[in-house]
This record gives C-alpha cells, structure tokens and sequence, in this order.
C-alpha cells in the first residue's frame, strides 16, 4: 500500500437529519434532507458537501496539471452539480457536472488540461466507473 498523505476524519450521527462534525473541529454542521426530498431544509446534505469537496479537488488537481505544462491557469473557477438518483431497484446513484472556467487559457489548451486534471483528481479515481462525471468547459461539452 502507498503512504498515506493525509486522513480526514470525522464524526456523523442521524444521518440526513442530524450533525456531522470533522475531528479537528473546522467543519460543524446540521445535516438536513433538502426540501426537494420531502426535508425541513436548514442544513447541508451529503450532495452538497460533495460537490464543494469535488470542486476544491478537481481545481487543485488542474493548477498540478497546468504547472507539468508550464501554463498559468490562475483564474479558474468550477461549478459542480453532484444530482442523486434512484437505480430503479431501490438503491440511489449519484451523477456529477463540473463546469470549468479558465478564461486566460485557448479552449483547446484548457480542454486538454481539463481532462489531464480528470486522470489525477483523486475524486475523479474514485468514482471512474461508479458516477457519470460530465465535464463542460464554459457550459460547453468536451
């Protein structure tokens, strides 16, 4: 097994409904089922945590990327939208869209960035086969 880097850890009770808090303190929060699934609202979700933790990860991923290249892709910006699913059998899926903006970079030099940043995103490695991640640069498929 490799060296590990970092462990995060945290602590949950009550699931949708109840309180997450990470060890070190920095993350405290109500987790609430959203209202478009029959909640109160008032918190945060699993979904949404997702998506903020995919996004900071993926951009990170694509400043490595963009260094090996020797290109400066300091005006990025991601908006991510992790959407859940039912399998039809019971179960539930996720499905993710990151829209990368890199406006200081050609489109075909960004595309290609983008999808470098694809293969060494650790979020991206784990869910490759298990989510359908969607990647638009600008709004637009690549």
């Amino acid at each position: 097994m490799a060296k590990i880097l970092y462990t995060a850890t945290a602590h949950v009770t009550g699931g949708r409904d109840g309180h997450g808090r990470t060890a070190d303190g920095q993350l405290d929060v109500n987790l609430r089922r959203p209202k478009e699934m029959g909640g109160e609202g008032g918190g945060t979700n699993p979904e949404e945590l997702f998506a903020v933790g995919y996004a900071a990860c993926f951009e990170s991923a694509l400043a490595a990327v963009a260094r090996r290249e020797h290109l400066d892709a300091d005006e990025v910006s991601i908006d991510s939208a992790v959407s859940l699913l039912p399998t039809g059998d019971g179960g539930f899926k996720l499905a993710v869209t990151l829209d990368v903006s890199l406006p200081s970079i050609g489109r075909d030099a960004a595309i290609q960035l983008v999808r470098g940043a694809h293969q060494v995103c650790p979020y991206s490695n784990a869910t490759r086969g298990n989510v359908d991640v969607e990647l638009l640069l600008g709004g637009q498929p690549i």
